[in-house]
């Protein structure tokens, strides 16, 4: 007995959304607990490397399981003829009309809803791994910096750097605006937002100093050849954290990338460096003066 794992995640044009590849896990760990020998089917362009329909023989398999999704559509009646000497059966679907040919097509049907009581979903008893949860702010164009800007060249890198991390990356931006649900109204809004955060990568001066304020460790890119308000502002506080525009490399976001999640001990927060007056109390000075 060998299973074939399939879902809405397996077909080329299909969509892959959480839901749909944790019910698929679902299925293919419940398998294998059960001491059933299972391989489970991925988009190539979800999972290049990983165990194609075009390549999933056949002849390899006395089952096929169809998790997630709507029993429903081209793309599953495909599936039955690809497979037609498997036992084919949909578990956690849902069933838009019975009768269809890609209904039909299973020799049983496990719904989710459409056909008997509803039941929960699959996704819901699936496991996860926690990873980082990663703020990525970058800075604008900032052309006030003239010939320095490395603004283009350092976002390409990092930003493919980011895309191959094995963390939840979510798109920041400082700017508050009342009338957007998108953005955060007030600063204290986004002061609580990014507190919940892990840690950020930025390449914007106010990416790095909130997210220290907020006790949360910041892989600084200065964006600026020669070092701007990035670099300025990771001296003043103290914060090792920052990578030059010319040295923006994997490698080097790779090494503080590491640092920052290593663990509080290895980074306290950061604190300005003494023996210097605060801007505020020197204006107070001034004003008072």
């Amino acid at each position: 007995m060998r299973v074939l794992v399939t879902g809405w995640p397996s077909f080329l044009r299909g969509e892959a959304t959480a839901g749909d590849v944790l019910s698929m896990r679902r299925v293919a760990d419940a398998l294998d607990g059960a001491g059933i020998a299972v391989d489970t089917a991925w988009s190539p362009s979800l999972r290049p490397g990983g165990l194609h329909l075009e390549d999933a023989d056949p002849g390899a398999y006395t089952h096929v399981v169809f998790a997630c999704g709507p029993a429903h559509g081209e793309q599953v009646e495909w599936l039955h003829r690809r497979y037609p000497a498997c036992r084919r059966i949909a578990v956690g679907v849902s069933v838009l009309d019975p009768r269809c040919p890609a209904a039909a097509g299973f020799h049983r049907i496990l719904a989710r809803d459409g056909l008997g009581e509803p039941q929960p979903d699959l996704s819901y008893a699936a496991h996860t791994d926690r990873v980082p949860v990663a703020a990525l702010m970058l800075a604008p164009g900032q052309y006030e910096y003239g010939g320095r800007r490395r603004h283009e060249q350092v976002h390409k890198i990092l930003l493919n750097w980011a895309t191959g991390l094995d963390c939840a990356r979510v798109d920041l931006d400082t700017r508050l605006d009342t009338a957007d649900w998108r953005h955060c109204a007030s600063p204290d809004q986004f002061a609580s937002l990014l507190a919940r955060f892990d840690v950020v990568v930025t390449t914007r001066m106010h990416g790095l100093v909130l997210a220290l304020r907020a006790g949360v460790p910041a892989v600084a890119v200065d964006p600026v050849a020669g070092g701007g308000k990035v670099t300025a502002q990771a001296h003043a506080l103290g914060w090792p954290a920052v990578i030059p525009a010319e040295e923006t490399r994997p490698e080097s976001l790779d090494r503080w990338w590491r640092w920052c999640l290593s663990g509080t001990d290895a980074h306290p927060v950061a604190t300005p460096p003494g023996g210097r007056g605060t801007l505020i109390a020197e204006l107070l000075g001034e004003v008072l003066r």
